[in-house]
């Protein structure tokens, strides 16, 4: 969690914050909870997503990994599924009508403050293609986990 403190954002857990400090938390979450009630549309204008590991499989279907066996023959071994050793970070971007942006992350790539930027720079042009009202108001939010690469000063 982080606490503005004289313009400085400072981490600090809850049980080591000072009473002044407990009790803005507080108001800012009553008013968070109270935000749905004065405006009915709140949580359309929330834009949220995650990363995800994606594994490849092995598409062969239960038709092509039949075979006719005799009746003294024994009985093929099914395989377990097993993990790919190929995978694939896939970065998903959605708003309560569906996805706006999905990008995989090139393979051996990571999310960092850079890439995760120009992750951020391209959900804005896709914002303003496939939600132009949105685009135009600006009256939405993005709404992340607090990753190192998403609370990056060049992201924020």
């Amino acid at each position: 969690m982080k606490i503005c403190e004289n313009g400085r954002f400072v981490r600090a857990l809850f049980h080591t914050l000072t009473p002044e400090q407990k009790d803005r938390k507080i108001a800012a979450c009553r008013d968070l909870i109270a935000t749905p009630d004065s405006d009915p549309d709140f949580f359309k204008k929330i834009v949220t997503g995650d990363e995800t590991w994606c594994f490849v499989k092995d598409p062969t279907t239960k038709r092509q990994s039949a075979a006719w066996i005799g009746e003294t023959s024994p009985r093929p071994k099914k395989l377990r599924f097993q993990k790919s050793r190929v995978k694939t970070m896939l970065v998903i971007l959605f708003d309560w009508q569906g996805v706006i942006h999905k990008e995989f992350v090139s393979e051996g790539e990571t999310i960092n403050a850079v890439s995760y930027k120009g992750i951020m720079e391209r959900l804005l042009n896709r914002i303003r293609r496939v939600r132009p009202g949105m685009f135009e108001s600006g009256d939405w939010f993005l709404l992340q986990d607090n990753t190192p690469s998403h609370n990056a000063t060049i992201v924020k």
